[in-house]
C-alpha cells in the first residue's frame, strides 16, 4: 500500500509542533538549573529540584510518545532515507533528555553537573540533526 502523503506530513508537523511546545514549557526550568549551576548551586532547593525533575520527566515521556509516532510512519519513498535518520536522531534526542532527568537527584538535592552538561550538549547536537532532517524532508516533499 502506498503511503498517504497528507497523513505523513500531518504527523510530522504534529511532532515538530508538539516538540517545540514541550521545549518551550520546560525551558524556564532548564534555565533555572543552568543559571544556578553557573553561579551558585546552593540556590537549588530539594523542592525546586523535585519540581524540575517532575517537569523534565513529564516532557521526556511526551518526547518518547512522539518518537513512537515517528517510528510508526510509512514515509513516501523519496524521503525514506531522511526519515530513517529522523527516527534515529529523535530517539537519540530522547535518550539525551533522559540523561538530563537522571542528572537531577531531587532526594539528595544534588545535580550531577558533568552529566547535566553532557546531556545539554547531546540535546543541542541531536536537535540540530532533527531540524536538518525536517528541513530536508520539507524540501524533498515540496518538489
Amino acid at each position: 500500500m502506498k503511503p498517504n502523503l497528507g497523513q505523513y506530513v500531518q504527523v510530522i508537523n504534529k511532532v515538530v509542533t508538539e516538540t517545540e511546545e514541550i521545549g518551550t514549557e520546560m525551558h524556564p526550568y532548564f534555565e533555572e538549573v543552568r543559571t544556578a549551576l553557573d553561579t551558585d548551586e546552593t540556590k537549588l532547593t530539594k523542592g525546586t529540584l523535585a519540581e524540575v525533575h517532575e517537569k523534565f520527566s513529564e516532557g521526556t515521556a511526551k518526547y518518547k510518545e512522539l518518537s513512537t509516532m515517528i517510528n510508526g510512519q510509512k514515509p513516501p519513498v523519496k524521503v525514506m532515507g531522511i526519515h530513517k535518520k529522523l527516527e534515529k536522531s529523535y530517539a537519540e534526542y530522547v535518550v539525551a533528555c533522559q540523561k538530563m532527568v537522571d542528572a537531577i537527584d531531587p532526594e539528595s538535592g544534588k545535580v550531577d553537573c558533568e552529566a547535566f552538561d553532557l546531556s545539554e550538549k547531546e540535546q543541542d547536537d541531536t536537535s540540530g540533526t532533527v531540524a536538518f532532517c525536517i528541513q530536508r524532508m520539507t524540501g524533498l516533499l515540496m518538489k
